[in-house]
């Protein structure tokens, strides 16, 4: 009887061990993370003269299979035409799948954790934002660029994704979108 007592006992005492070693999931290292981050394979900017005069200009990134592996199948260099106001809107696209899912659609439910940024370098642009979140912080999505004279350079649009820690700023959060397009004013 005591044999079998003592083989009980090392049984649950084992059982303890092995479930008081379980890996937790949940902890601090390993939060979970209920916004993974969607693939984006397109994006497409189009260009509405805010004047009305020149038709709709649309300026596409294309990498269907993302990061790695093959280079983009589609880089467009923006031109536009100098000292014109622009109405731009951004089109984020997973066409990896099948249907095609628009992204765009998660990022301004999700606004107040999205954030667009442009930097504009040796080309005449002032971009604004013209779609605002909750708080009053801009998305991005919907935008405004003034162009100055004749140039060229780059311009940099970046997509934060900020859950939490949307301040308006450029710092916190991981970036979803980091493209540079090669920018010419005529």
């Amino acid at each position: 009887m005591k044999l079998h007592s003592k083989k009980i006992s090392l049984a649950l005492i084992s059982l303890l061990l092995v479930s008081s070693c379980k890996k937790d999931d949940s902890s601090p290292q390993n939060p979970p993370d209920g916004n993974d981050s969607e693939l984006i394979t397109t994006v497409k900017l189009s260009f509405v003269d805010s004047a009305g005069v020149e038709p709709v200009r649309q300026f596409v990134f294309s990498d269907i299979d993302g990061d790695g592996g093959n280079p983009p199948t589609v880089f467009d260099t923006i031109q536009i035409s100098s000292q014109k106001t622009y109405n731009v809107s951004i089109l984020l696209l997973d066409e990896s799948k099948s249907p095609i899912d628009t992204i765009s659609n998660e990022v301004l439910a999700e606004g107040d954790d999205h954030m667009f940024f442009f930097f504009h370098a040796g080309v005449n642009i002032v971009s604004s934002y013209q779609d605002l979140d909750g708080n009053g912080i801009g998305i991005g999505l919907q935008s405004k660029w003034v162009t100055g004279g004749l140039s060229s350079g780059t311009s940099r649009i970046v997509l934060k994704h900020q859950p939490g820690v949307k301040d308006g700023s450029f710092a916190p959060g991981e970036s979803d979108v980091d493209l540079q397009f090669q920018s010419r004013l005529e």
